[in-house]
């Protein structure tokens, strides 16, 4: 469960932006994204090879200059 301590005096707006700051870091709504369809364990190894070729051509880019 998420808690988040509002200050007295603290506006809501920034309250909230706590609460979503902390939703982003536990990663709730990926997971909950993540299960709303099956993805075979093939096709996310693939994505996953797939994403650190990209991020290696980047790199190697990068060095090149």
């Amino acid at each position: 469960m998420i808690i988040v301590p509002v200050k007295e005096g603290e506006s809501i707006d920034r309250s909230l932006k706590k609460l979503k700051r902390k939703f982003e870091k536990t990663g709730v709504v990926k997971e909950l994204r993540e299960r709303q369809k099956f993805t075979k364990p093939s096709i996310k190894h693939r994505e996953k090879v797939n994403k650190a070729i990209y991020i290696q051509g980047l790199q190697d880019a990068e060095a090149a200059k």
